[in-house]
């Protein structure tokens, strides 16, 4: 009897050693030019080193800013993942930023470190990265997406820009030629084609839609993927329902990089700009479809999360 005991046990540990871990915040810290930074992983559940994972990189509000280690998942994708990221298949970093910072300069090599080190800890594919932050987050992506062109296979911006429309130069985009005819067109000419799917609240008063409007436009005449989704009668805090949106998920999950010889998210290429656009993929037809038919299934909820392994998402993993 006790051999038999003995065996069980056994076989149940062998089980849950290969059912992989449950989801969960993981904090995480990294030193960079001699000082202390920190931040959160999300790992999703299910989380194995059998295979490679996407990842996804979260840029907070200016509202969350701190040294606290905990104010970055107070809104946008950390509290949605707590109530819906049951069945989501990508790894989350989120940095948090220090008080008075913004994303660029040095708080924006902290957080490219954060994902160089979350990808090598969490078996990350560097095919499949994603950027997408809110508010002073939104204008963050658009400074990672331009100072590092082809190192994401695409993003989602939400209530951000690049032009506050006050003119406070505290929140814009750093880079932009004072002499360029038309900031907006120049900035969709050196993201290096990534894929965005732009959000706004249409009352918005801290960054009106006319940011959105612009880079919309602007990445549409040169043909770029992009789409534009606009909240009537929301303001500012139009992240909740861009999370929520139906599809995102599946659309965002269907993009990857093209392999190359040396990945444009290479570790190298990470500590410093990319000085070329990398050849991209764009989402192959097959996989495009499946994650329209994914968005449309019934058996999404009612924010748009489909039940992944049911729906066998493995083929946009």
């Amino acid at each position: 009897m006790r051999q038999i005991i003995v065996l069980l046990l056994l076989m149940a540990a062998s089980l849950v050693s290969h059912a992989g871990e449950p989801a969960r915040f993981v904090a995480h810290s990294l030193d960079l030019h001699g000082k202390s930074w920190h931040y959160q992983v999300y790992v999703p559940d299910g989380w194995t080193a059998k295979r490679t994972w996407p990842v996804v990189l979260f840029l907070h509000g200016s509202g969350e800013r701190g040294g606290d280690n905990r104010s970055q998942l107070s809104q946008g994708l950390p509290p949605w993942l707590r109530q819906h990221g049951k069945d989501f298949p990508a790894v989350v970093v989120i940095p948090q930023a220090p008080p008075d910072s913004v994303w660029n300069g040095e708080t924006e090599q902290m957080a490219l470190q954060a994902l160089e080190d979350s990808i090598a800890n969490y078996r990350g594919d560097r095919r499949r990265l994603y950027l997408t932050g809110l508010s002073m987050g939104g204008y963050g992506a658009w400074q990672v997406a331009v100072d590092h062109p082809g190192m994401f296979a695409a993003a989602a911006i939400i209530c951000g820009g690049i032009r506050h429309p006050g003119d406070d130069d505290w929140l814009h985009v750093r880079g932009i030629p004072a002499d360029a005819a038309d900031p907006y067109a120049w900035m969709a000419a050196h993201i290096g084609g990534l894929p965005v799917w732009i959000f706004n609240g249409a009352i918005d008063d801290v960054v009106p839609p006319e940011e959105s409007h612009r880079m919309h436009a602007a990445l549409k005449a040169r043909g770029s993927e992009v789409r534009y989704t606009e909240f009537p009668g929301v303001g500012h805090g139009s992240w909740d329902a861009a999370y929520a949106t139906r599809g995102l998920w599946p659309w965002m999950f269907a993009h990857r990089l093209a392999p190359s010889r040396q990945s444009p998210a290479s570790p190298a290429s990470i500590r410093s700009a990319i000085a070329a656009p990398a050849t991209r993929q764009p989402a192959d037809v097959d996989a495009q479809h499946h994650a329209e038919q994914l968005a449309q299934h019934p058996r999404a909820d009612a924010v748009g999360v489909v039940h992944l392994g049911e729906l066998r998402l493995e083929q946009l993993q």
